[in-house]
Formats: C-alpha cells, structure tokens, sequence
C-alpha cells in the first residue's frame, strides 16, 4: 500500500478532469450497473500512468462521443476496487494501469498495460476515441 500523501497527486490527475474515485467493491459494482457507457482506468504509480495512461485518458475526453461515466480505482491503493474492477474485465489479466470501457455493464473494450507502456498517449487516447465513437 502506498501512502495516501505519495498517490494523491496522482489520484488528482485523474478526479481534477471528472473522474470519480471508487474505494469498495459496492463502489465498483453500482458504478458498473449504471446506464451507458463507463469508461474504468486502473490507475499506478509507475512510470507509464503517469506518462502515457493518465495523459491518453485526459486527451480522449477531447472527441465528440464519450463515457457517460468516468471512474477509476488505484492499484495497490484500494484493492477491495481494484479487485471488483478487474473481476468484471474478465478473460483480461489484472494489469495497471489498465482502461476498460463497459456499456450497460458489459465489457466493450479493453486496453491492458502491454497496450500501453511504451506507446504514447496520443496513441492511446486514438484507441479511446475509437472505442467511444462505436460505442458511446
């Protein structure tokens, strides 16, 4: 577990443009069972959420089509979120940072940390955008 004072920063770059912050299972669950689409990122203190995930997530948000829903739980912060999170991005590893958008709760898009480290996050964030016009 990381100390709340080291991942606030890093919890900020994501609540700061609309996220919001899931800490239970119960969090996870009813965030999951809304309407619509609801984009999920698993956020990390490594290296490539801070440079690629948070960034790629922020730009995607610049489309026309987006999330009705945007959450984000934080590994090795709240595992109780995160393991409910990944629980339902099933047959997909657990990896962080990760992206996952659900439509009416069902799982439509997946983007695992191999998709993200080392690619930039334009490129991330044109994945997203991808996603959202087929899907949101």
């Amino acid at each position: 577990m990381y100390p709340p004072e080291l991942v606030k920063p890093m919890r900020e770059d994501l609540t700061n443009i609309g996220f919001d912050e899931l800490y239970t299972a119960e969090d996870v669950n009813a965030a999951l069972q809304k309407e619509g689409t609801t984009l999920v990122v698993v956020n990390s203190v490594c290296g490539c959420a801070a440079a690629n995930a948070r960034p790629g997530a922020r730009m995607s948000l610049q489309n026309t089509k987006k999330p009705d829903h945007l959450v984000t739980v934080f590994a090795g912060v709240d595992r109780e979120a995160v393991d409910a999170a990944r629980a339902q991005m099933v047959p997909f590893p657990p990896s962080s940072p990760s992206m996952a958008l659900f439509k009416n709760g069902e799982l439509v898009h997946m983007l695992e940390r191999h998709h993200i480290e080392g690619r930039p996050a334009e490129m991330i964030s044109e994945n997203l955008k991808g996603a959202y016009n087929e899907y949101c």
